[in-house]
């Protein structure tokens, strides 16, 4: 299957400067860049759609330059509702570092070229940019830029000269790769595709030469209608808050999220999101519409993209584990200690004495400690099998159960 059939299939085709995706297949450059701005020390599975049509290059001999905001990140991308808070030069630099590595781990290349924009902006001066980026662009056609509409608007919240500035940032990030590496492609989800042309219109300007921008639709939450993204109250994170990831997803959690996924969407989702081949993701698609009780699908998109993101080991184990959680006869109160603590590298800990109530709210299992109580006093906890009806101090190694699928270790 040749590269433009394969963005076909697994759906990372949406806006484009190129008109005709074979091209792809024979492009005489075959370099592109694709860049995340640390506004937190994780991605989430929304830029891990775009991160898998990263990879979707790479395996049809592309070369990456996956670039980390370290100057951008300064800024913020602008959102279409409001200004972004800033962040400290400290947090950006652990954010970055944490970036690149989730970044590494998912598009695996003897060749990617790791690159930050503040390497090439933290000289520059103010004037320069102003006379070589800043005259290359009306004003007319910023403020046509439908995020800027939105915030000068009528009912807009405004926008900042910094957050304005964004776009021209971007697009010299391009300009700049263009000439360092010859890169003249750039991957992108489909709601950056505006700020990258900023990129082509640079290349054109200043070196008369062509350039290409190629997007992916934005993963839709089949249930809230929402995109999957940190900005919208329904994130899931690439960063494990398993081992001191804060309050990141969980490797169950994570694994439960695509279990957990409805049949209208399993079937493009595990081509976005999985490597599955073809021939196996249609197989396996044929067999769960034939037994759609035994989600084949389901299971098989979750135990795909857990291995993407945090490995065969950790899939393998989580998958297990999910079968021994679940099974209809399973007594938590026989599983020994040192089996508990197994279960602690993928599931939410929590330390020994700590109160029940709040082991519930700063693990997710509660939005308040008022919910947690109700929780409580409605029988919907239980620990080590045993439900619990008042808030108590937990000094023994445990499992905490909430509901039917949501735990939480005490060890």
């Amino acid at each position: 299957m040749k590269l433009s059939e394969e963005l076909k299939y697994r759906g990372f085709i949406a806006e484009t400067t190129i008109e005709d995706a074979s091209e792809l297949d024979t492009r005489t450059s075959k370099k592109f860049y694709w860049g995340a701005d640390p506004s937190a020390d994780s991605l989430t599975i929304g830029n891990l759609a775009a991160l898998m049509m990263c990879a979707c290059f790479v395996r049809h001999g592309y070369k990456p330059y996956l670039l980390v905001g370290g100057a951008t990140g300064q800024i913020g991308d602008p959102k279409e509702n409001g200004e972004r808070d800033l962040k400290s030069l400290d947090e950006v630099e652990h954010n970055k570092n944490c970036i690149k590595e989730q970044i590494e781990r998912v598009v695996k290349s003897d060749e990617v070229v790791m690159v930050d924009n503040y390497d090439w902006f933290k000289d520059m001066k103010y004037l320069d940019f102003l006379r070589e980026v800043g005259k290359a662009f009306s004003m007319t056609q910023l403020l046509d830029r439908q995020f800027v509409q939105n915030r000068i608007g009528e009912g807009g919240s405004g926008i900042s000269y910094a957050e304005f500035s964004y776009t021209l940032i971007q697009g010299y990030d391009f300009l700049h790769l263009f000439r360092e590496y010859g890169v003249d492609l750039q991957l992108c989800g489909a709601d950056q595709y505006g700020n990258c042309t900023s990129g082509i219109h640079l290349i054109k300007r200043l070196e008369d030469a062509r350039a290409d921008v190629w997007s992916t639709p934005l993963i839709i939450d089949p249930v809230t209608g929402r995109k999957f993204g940190k900005s919208e109250g329904n994130a899931v994170w690439l960063a494990s808050s398993d081992n001191g990831g804060g309050n990141y997803t969980s490797i169950f959690d994570f694994y439960q999220f695509w279990l957990n996924q409805p049949d209208e969407s399993v079937d493009y989702l595990i081509k976005v999101y999985t490597l599955l081949q073809p021939e196996e993701i249609n197989s396996i698609l044929e067999e769960h519409k034939n037994a759609p009780e035994k989600r084949l699908a389901q299971k098989a998109l979750a135990r795909g993209v857990t291995e993407v993101v945090h490995g065969e080991e950790a899939a393998r184990a989580v998958e297990s584990l999910t079968d021994m959680l679940f099974m209809k006869d399973t007594n938590f109160a026989e599983f020994s200690e040192d089996e508990i603590l197994e279960f602690a590298k993928y599931l939410p800990v929590e330390k020994k004495g700590v109160q029940l109530v709040d082991a519930l709210v700063e693990n997710g299992l509660a939005e308040s400690k008022k919910k947690a109580r109700e929780f409580i006093s409605q029988g919907a906890i239980t620990v080590n099998g045993e439900k619990i009806k008042e808030d108590v101090k937990i000094s023994q190694t445990a499992i905490v159960k909430k509901g039917k699928n949501k735990f939480l270790v005490i060890k």
